[in-house]
């Protein structure tokens, strides 16, 4: 009698770790200048000076924000709003023209996973002996190997976290305490943290943040059609694949232009074979065009086997003027005009953006009270913010449109000075004679005005909120 055998059916498969061949061409050289770039900007933009201070800076333990001359504070949540809304309009277009630009040149993962790489052939060889040095034992050669490759990458994150919270505490006393020991428990936390999860994914995760952790590559779908302009193979050109000589007839072997060397998968850092065809891995670097290219020109083939091109574009074999109208269709004109108009209002806001923020803050433990001149009194709390590196004075009154309100009048001082870049909360109480009280109870409508003494450059701008004064039963 035969026992029944049990099958063993795995869901998962094991993660095949990619060394990916390192590759020169023209694509690959405008990803290192983008690598460089960006990192230009990274690194370099915490230690710039911007009137004698620190050019960008998110204080938030102070609750401000300095972009260079422009100074935010958080009601100023309307900007952050904005660059959110760019960001994603920006990425919509370029995603709806030419596919994942961002991916293959810009994001931050491809930067630091080509960065890593870089360091890792450097140290291990290339691609064939990054895979012997992973099967081999544990020699002397693949121990120092490793200690050398670990040790730059901990050193590299080290300066990545380092940097990413220079943006957060002035860079130049965070290096002081850095060297001395003497760094509070967030900025060592944020720091460590901010290192482990650059030397975790550049190092070790790589391909697979793009596969299954970034949720761009799941909606990319949406904004690609026909017409977006991908990394595609010319199957009609290429097919039948197979090697040959460079002088052999294709016409009597049957042969298309693919000489099947998969190098073109050889050189991917996600390990997919662009030759079936657009997948959601596919993350724009065009390292497979480029390795093509070689290839062709060593067989003396045209290039562009695999190629910047539309799917239509392949198959009707459209020329690129015809491409290129295609391209421009009307979802990228709705993109470009919702960049171009969030853009304008941004730049207005800023332009006409006044030199003063003050929010009116009711006093809660006393609403109204007659005070001892029997002065019907409201207490308020004014919270100015100079958003200008450079003093200011200001002039406080209160103003109403209802008749019954016309004689408010402030009791305390009604000019305030303050100091550059300075926040302070400045008590108000607003007194209004008995006799003068409006016969109905509640709350009645009023405005504070806070206006700038002219000054100088520096011309009068009145900055109106609105509040209430409350009469009581």
């Amino acid at each position: 009698m035969n026992e029944a055998k049990e099958a063993v059916v795995t869901l998962y498969r094991k993660r095949q770790k990619i060394h990916p061949r390192e590759i020169s061409g023209w694509f690959q050289n405008w990803r290192w200048v983008f690598v460089f770039l960006t990192q230009l900007v990274f690194y370099g933009l915490p230690w710039l000076e911007w009137n004698a201070r620190q050019a960008v800076l998110f204080d938030l333990e102070a609750r401000r924000f300095f972009l260079f001359g422009l100074i935010l504070y958080p009601q100023d949540l309307f900007y952050l709003t904005a660059l959110l809304l760019l960001s994603a309009y920006a990425l919509f277009l370029f995603t709806a023209v030419a596919g994942r630009l961002w991916c293959g040149y810009a994001c931050p993962q491809t930067v630091y996973t080509s960065m890593f790489l870089w360091i890792e052939q450097r140290i291990e060889g290339s691609k064939i002996q990054r895979e012997r040095l992973d099967k081999a034992p544990w020699t002397w050669d693949k121990l120092w190997r490793r200690a050398a490759k670990h040790s730059s990458w901990v050193l590299l994150a080290l300066v990545t976290g380092f940097s990413f919270v220079g943006y957060f505490t002035p860079i130049r006393e965070l290096a002081p305490a850095v060297l001395a020991g003497a760094l509070g428990p967030w900025q060592t936390f944020w720091i460590l943290f901010y290192a482990f999860a650059t030397w975790g994914n550049a190092g070790f995760m790589r391909e697979q943040v793009c596969k299954y952790m970034c949720p761009y590559a799941r909606f990319q779908s949406a904004m690609f059609d026909r017409d977006t302009l991908i990394i595609g193979y010319d199957a009609e050109r290429g097919e039948p694949r197979g090697p040959r000589g460079r002088k052999d007839d294709l016409k009597a072997k049957n042969l298309g232009h693919c000489i099947d060397c998969e190098l073109c998968v050889q050189v991917c850092p996600v390990g997919i074979d662009i030759r079936k065809g657009l997948q959601y891995e596919c993350i724009g670097c065009a390292a497979c065009i480029d390795a093509c290219d070689q290839v062709m020109d060593k067989m003396q083939y045209p290039r562009g086997l695999v190629r910047y091109d539309t799917e239509n574009g392949i198959e009707q074999h459209l020329d690129r003027k015809t491409e290129w109208l295609r391209v421009l269709r009307p979802r990228v004109w709705v993109y470009t005009a919702g960049l171009v108009l969030i853009t304008a209002a941004v730049a207005y806001s800023l332009w006409t953006r006044p030199p003063l923020r003050f929010d009116v803050v009711r006093d809660r433990g006393a609403l109204a009270r007659f005070n001892e001149q029997g002065q019907l009194e409201n207490v308020y709390r004014l919270q100015l913010m100079n958003v200008l590196e450079r003093a200011q004075r200001y002039r406080i009154r209160v103003e109403s449109s209802a008749a019954a309100l016309q004689g408010l009048s402030l009791g305390v001082s009604a000019t305030v000075e303050l100091a550059p870049i300075e926040a302070r909360w400045v008590p108000v109480t607003v007194h209004l004679p008995a006799e003068q009280a409006p016969p109905s109870a509640g709350a009645h409508e009023l405005h504070f005005v806070v206006e700038r003494l002219a000054d100088g450059d520096d011309s009068a701008y009145p900055v109106r909120e609105k509040s209430t004064f409350v009469v009581p039963r």
